[in-house]
């Protein structure tokens, strides 16, 4: 499978994320219990991953897999990584719209790239810190409305709790995809002995979760198991299906490419976003929505064109590098 192609997916699977987690919402609310939601999607992508196993199993090379607890207990730290991530996406999108939400969480690209240079010593060229620099402004610049001749209460239009929540949600997603692309290529184990050992431990979490969440009310609705499905739709099950197979495909690219092709792959998701909201929820895009779009798919161009085509020398300046060189060699031959 070409990594490009999943990449192509994960766009896809993404841009409709927030905005299948909006439909299933009704009057700004959830009738179900979210956190159900990626406990669900974490079985998902847990039964996937042991029937790839066992399909290897049965192949005639049998996979690799390291069982050592030295090794397995590692898996520990991304899983709640991404329990926490899980569930601030879901308060998130009560406070912003699909769009927002969407291109707010291009910030993980900044974090993401600190933490490339910091934690797993990549080393990023000018050009490609000038592209994360001016992808924050693109991000900042598609938030701020205008306010013309009527007074505004705010220069953002969404709450200061949904920004909040998002920049942490961008942190988080950032930190648990670095982290977890560190442990997929530590060793050549099995991609899905990989996702097993993720996966066990997320299904474990969200588990816990659900049993704090009782506990603190003291069990008055009664245990979280009897209660799961309740207020779930088909759109509910979408959600936690759109949720399980992103988890897969981000696995795969973290083993096979880097997160820097994960990261621009679901911010371009926005584009696609932006234009289904705009028809599902009668939303009105702003002039600084567009610009902020516009800023964000230059910052894309720099990062991954090749440098040659950025800054291309003048045709005199070639001619004169090329001369200068024969001069040089005749110099040295009449010597």
């Amino acid at each position: 499978m070409k990594w490009y192609f999943v990449a192509a997916l994960l766009t896809i699977l993404t841009s409709s994320q927030g905005i299948l987690t909006t439909l299933s919402q009704s009057n700004g609310r959830y009738k179900y219990d979210y956190a159900t939601i990626p406990f669900l999607a974490e079985i998902f992508k847990l039964l996937v991953s042991i029937f790839f196993l066992w399909r290897e199993f049965n192949s005639s090379s049998p996979p690799r897999m390291t069982t050592e607890w030295k090794s397995v207990r590692l898996f520990i730290v991304p899983s709640v990584i991404y329990l926490v991530h899980n569930n601030v996406q879901f308060a998130t999108l009560i406070f912003v719209d699909p769009s927002t939400y969407q291109i707010m969480g291009n910030l993980k690209i900044v974090t993401t790239g600190i933490l490339f240079r910091f934690f797993l010593k990549r080393k990023l060229s000018n050009l490609q810190w000038m592209a994360i620099i001016l992808l924050a402004v693109g991000t900042t610049t598609s938030q701020v409305k205008g306010c013309g001749d009527v007074p505004c209460d705010s220069l953002f239009s969404a709450p200061i709790q949904g920004y909040i929540l998002g920049v942490f949600s961008a942190c988080l997603s950032a930190l648990a995809g670095v982290y977890t692309e560190y442990l997929m290529k530590k060793n050549n184990d099995s991609l899905y002995w990989q996702n097993v050992q993720l996966y066990t431990f997320g299904t474990i979490f969200n588990m816990a979760r659900l049993l704090w969440d009782d506990y603190r009310v003291g069990f008055e609705k009664g245990p979280w198991w009897e209660r799961l499905l309740n207020g779930y739709t088909i759109t509910t099950w979408l959600v936690v299906l759109n949720l399980g197979t992103t988890g897969l495909l981000v696995s795969w690219l973290m083993k096979f490419a880097d997160n820097i092709v994960k990261v621009y792959s679901t911010s371009m998701a926005m584009l696609l976003t932006m234009l289904l909201s705009v028809y599902l929820f009668s939303f009105h895009p702003t002039l600084q929505l567009f610009l902020g779009i516009l800023i964000c798919m230059i910052s894309l161009h720099l990062y991954f064109a090749p440098v040659h085509i950025l800054v291309d020398l003048p045709v005199a300046s070639k001619a004169a590098s090329s001369t200068l060189k024969e001069v040089t060699i005749v110099h040295q031959g009449g010597e």
